[in-house]
Protein backbone atom coordinates (compact mmCIF):
# COMPACT_ATOMS: atom_id res chain seq x y z
CA UNK A 1 0.00 0.00 0.00
CA UNK A 2 2.84 2.17 0.87
CA UNK A 3 4.66 1.56 -2.09
CA UNK A 4 1.26 2.48 -4.00
CA UNK A 5 0.99 5.79 -2.71
CA UNK A 6 4.10 6.70 -3.08
CA UNK A 7 3.90 6.54 -7.05
CA UNK A 8 1.05 9.77 -6.17
CA UNK A 9 4.57 11.85 -5.60
CA UNK A 10 5.80 14.14 -2.87
CA UNK A 11 2.28 15.84 -2.89
CA UNK A 12 0.91 12.34 -0.78
CA UNK A 13 2.74 12.94 2.42
CA UNK A 14 0.89 16.28 2.97
CA UNK A 15 -2.66 15.00 2.27
CA UNK A 16 -2.38 12.03 4.47
CA UNK A 17 -1.37 14.58 7.21
CA UNK A 18 -4.52 16.45 6.30
CA UNK A 19 -6.25 12.91 6.53
CA UNK A 20 -4.89 12.77 10.06
CA UNK A 21 -5.58 16.23 11.41
CA UNK A 22 -9.31 15.69 10.10
CA UNK A 23 -9.87 12.90 11.67
CA UNK A 24 -8.06 14.02 14.77
CA UNK A 25 -10.31 17.11 15.19
CA UNK A 26 -13.52 15.30 14.58
CA UNK A 27 -12.44 12.46 17.20
CA UNK A 28 -11.86 15.48 19.94
CA UNK A 29 -14.80 17.17 19.01
CA UNK A 30 -17.03 14.47 19.27
CA UNK A 31 -15.89 13.22 22.77
CA UNK A 32 -15.92 17.02 23.93
CA UNK A 33 -19.76 17.29 22.87
CA UNK A 34 -20.48 13.84 24.53
CA UNK A 35 -19.03 14.71 27.76
CA UNK A 36 -21.23 18.36 27.70
CA UNK A 37 -24.55 16.28 27.06
CA UNK A 38 -24.02 14.00 30.22
CA UNK A 39 -23.05 16.97 32.45
CA UNK A 40 -25.19 19.89 31.48
CA UNK A 41 -28.62 17.54 30.92
CA UNK A 42 -31.97 19.58 32.85
CA UNK A 43 -29.33 21.91 34.36
CA UNK A 44 -31.00 25.44 33.64
CA UNK A 45 -34.52 23.82 35.12
CA UNK A 46 -32.52 22.80 38.32
CA UNK A 47 -31.00 25.95 39.07
CA UNK A 48 -34.49 27.99 38.04
CA UNK A 49 -35.76 25.44 41.01
CA UNK A 50 -33.77 26.74 43.26
CA UNK A 51 -34.50 30.80 42.58
CA UNK A 52 -38.30 29.93 42.85
CA UNK A 53 -37.39 28.28 45.76
CA UNK A 54 -34.75 31.57 47.00
CA UNK A 55 -31.94 28.87 47.05
CA UNK A 56 -29.74 31.65 45.26
CA UNK A 57 -26.69 30.11 47.36
CA UNK A 58 -27.32 26.30 45.99
CA UNK A 59 -28.16 27.87 42.10
CA UNK A 60 -24.94 29.06 42.30
CA UNK A 61 -23.04 26.54 43.70
CA UNK A 62 -24.67 23.83 40.93
CA UNK A 63 -23.68 26.50 37.99
CA UNK A 64 -20.04 26.66 39.28
CA UNK A 65 -19.63 22.66 40.00
CA UNK A 66 -21.47 21.44 36.58
CA UNK A 67 -18.43 22.30 34.69
CA UNK A 68 -20.57 23.10 31.71
CA UNK A 69 -21.15 25.96 28.80
CA UNK A 70 -25.05 26.08 30.52
CA UNK A 71 -23.27 26.15 34.27
CA UNK A 72 -20.88 28.69 33.01
CA UNK A 73 -23.09 31.35 31.48
CA UNK A 74 -26.19 30.78 34.23
CA UNK A 75 -23.10 31.27 37.24
CA UNK A 76 -22.52 34.43 34.94
CA UNK A 77 -25.64 35.34 35.15
CA UNK A 78 -26.59 35.14 39.06
CA UNK A 79 -23.62 37.46 39.42
CA UNK A 80 -25.74 40.34 37.64
CA UNK A 81 -29.06 38.48 38.32
CA UNK A 82 -30.06 41.55 40.86
CA UNK A 83 -29.36 44.25 37.81
CA UNK A 84 -31.19 45.56 34.99
CA UNK A 85 -32.73 43.00 32.79
CA UNK A 86 -30.99 44.74 30.32
CA UNK A 87 -27.74 44.18 31.70
CA UNK A 88 -28.24 40.32 32.79
CA UNK A 89 -29.61 39.82 29.10
CA UNK A 90 -26.33 41.44 27.86
CA UNK A 91 -24.23 39.24 30.44
CA UNK A 92 -26.32 35.77 28.91
CA UNK A 93 -25.52 37.11 25.27
CA UNK A 94 -22.00 37.32 25.80
CA UNK A 95 -21.29 34.45 27.73
CA UNK A 96 -23.05 32.40 25.18
CA UNK A 97 -21.00 33.75 22.10
CA UNK A 98 -17.75 32.74 24.33
CA UNK A 99 -19.55 29.24 24.64
CA UNK A 100 -20.47 28.89 21.15
CA UNK A 101 -17.02 30.07 20.08
CA UNK A 102 -15.20 27.30 21.96
CA UNK A 103 -17.23 24.56 20.89
CA UNK A 104 -16.72 25.55 17.36
CA UNK A 105 -13.11 25.69 18.09
CA UNK A 106 -10.98 23.58 15.15
CA UNK A 107 -14.00 23.35 12.70
CA UNK A 108 -12.55 26.43 10.70
CA UNK A 109 -9.10 24.28 10.67
CA UNK A 110 -11.57 21.54 9.42
CA UNK A 111 -13.21 23.18 6.92
CA UNK A 112 -9.63 24.75 5.51
CA UNK A 113 -8.60 21.06 5.29
CA UNK A 114 -11.22 20.09 3.55
CA UNK A 115 -10.47 22.56 0.83
CA UNK A 116 -7.36 22.18 0.45
CA UNK A 117 -7.01 18.29 0.45
CA UNK A 118 -8.80 18.19 -3.21
CA UNK A 119 -6.50 21.48 -3.96
CA UNK A 120 -3.18 19.25 -3.38
CA UNK A 121 -4.43 16.44 -5.42
CA UNK A 122 -5.29 18.39 -8.30
CA UNK A 123 -1.67 20.45 -8.22
CA UNK A 124 -0.17 16.82 -7.71
CA UNK A 125 -2.04 15.40 -10.80
CA UNK A 126 -0.56 18.59 -12.75
CA UNK A 127 2.80 17.94 -11.95
CA UNK A 128 2.76 14.27 -12.58
CA UNK A 129 1.15 15.07 -16.19
CA UNK A 130 4.18 17.40 -16.68
CA UNK A 131 6.61 14.94 -15.94
CA UNK A 132 4.68 12.58 -18.03
CA UNK A 133 4.49 15.20 -21.64
CA UNK A 134 8.37 16.37 -20.72
CA UNK A 135 9.17 12.68 -20.85
CA UNK A 136 6.76 11.94 -24.32
CA UNK A 137 9.10 14.82 -25.85
CA UNK A 138 12.27 13.77 -24.77
CA UNK A 139 11.47 10.53 -26.32
CA UNK A 140 10.42 12.68 -29.57
CA UNK A 141 6.73 11.64 -29.31
CA UNK A 142 7.84 8.06 -29.63
CA UNK A 143 6.15 6.43 -26.54
CA UNK A 144 4.84 2.88 -26.13
CA UNK A 145 0.99 3.61 -24.67
CA UNK A 146 1.34 1.57 -21.74
CA UNK A 147 4.22 3.65 -20.42
CA UNK A 148 2.68 6.62 -20.87
CA UNK A 149 -0.83 5.12 -19.74
CA UNK A 150 1.15 4.03 -16.18
CA UNK A 151 2.52 7.91 -15.94
CA UNK A 152 -1.34 9.46 -16.34
CA UNK A 153 -3.05 7.10 -13.49
CA UNK A 154 0.02 7.52 -11.22
CA UNK A 155 -0.09 11.48 -11.60
CA UNK A 156 -4.16 10.94 -11.06
CA UNK A 157 -4.04 9.20 -7.77
CA UNK A 158 -3.27 12.03 -6.03
CA UNK A 159 -6.64 13.73 -7.62
CA UNK A 160 -8.06 10.73 -6.10
CA UNK A 161 -6.46 10.53 -2.57
CA UNK A 162 -7.29 14.42 -2.10
CA UNK A 163 -11.27 13.67 -2.77
CA UNK A 164 -10.94 11.09 -0.58
CA UNK A 165 -9.83 13.04 2.00
CA UNK A 166 -11.84 15.99 1.20
CA UNK A 167 -15.46 14.40 0.90
CA UNK A 168 -15.24 12.75 4.62
CA UNK A 169 -13.71 16.45 6.02
CA UNK A 170 -16.80 17.91 4.47
CA UNK A 171 -19.39 15.45 5.72
CA UNK A 172 -17.47 15.69 9.54
CA UNK A 173 -17.42 19.59 9.33
CA UNK A 174 -21.14 19.85 8.36
CA UNK A 175 -21.99 17.21 11.09
CA UNK A 176 -20.25 19.28 13.79
CA UNK A 177 -21.88 22.54 12.76
CA UNK A 178 -24.86 21.17 13.31
CA UNK A 179 -24.10 19.82 16.42
CA UNK A 180 -22.62 23.25 17.70
CA UNK A 181 -25.93 25.18 16.44
CA UNK A 182 -28.16 22.19 18.70
CA UNK A 183 -25.76 22.83 21.62
CA UNK A 184 -26.49 27.16 20.60
CA UNK A 185 -30.01 26.58 20.97
CA UNK A 186 -30.09 24.06 23.92
CA UNK A 187 -28.48 27.26 26.10
CA UNK A 188 -30.84 29.60 24.58
CA UNK A 189 -33.24 28.09 25.79
CA UNK A 190 -31.84 27.04 29.36
CA UNK A 191 -30.71 31.29 29.28
CA UNK A 192 -35.22 31.94 28.68
CA UNK A 193 -35.81 29.52 31.39
CA UNK A 194 -33.33 31.07 33.93
CA UNK A 195 -34.89 34.42 32.98
CA UNK A 196 -38.28 33.28 33.59
CA UNK A 197 -37.20 32.04 36.58
CA UNK A 198 -35.65 35.36 37.92
CA UNK A 199 -38.55 37.30 36.67
CA UNK A 200 -40.81 35.30 38.40
CA UNK A 201 -38.83 35.73 41.96
CA UNK A 202 -38.70 39.91 40.98
CA UNK A 203 -42.62 39.85 40.44
CA UNK A 204 -43.05 37.74 43.84
CA UNK A 205 -40.52 40.41 45.50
Amino acid sequence: MIDFLAKGGVLVTPILLCSVLALAIFLERVIRFARMSSRGSGLAEKIAHHLKMGEDHQAYDLAGSSNSPMGRILAHAMEVKDQDREILETVIVHATDGEVRGLSRYLQALATVANIAPLLGLLGTVIGMIKAFMVIQQMGGKVNAAVLAGGIWEAMLTTALGLSVALPAMVAHSYLVSRVDKYEARLQDGSVTFIKAITGVRGQG
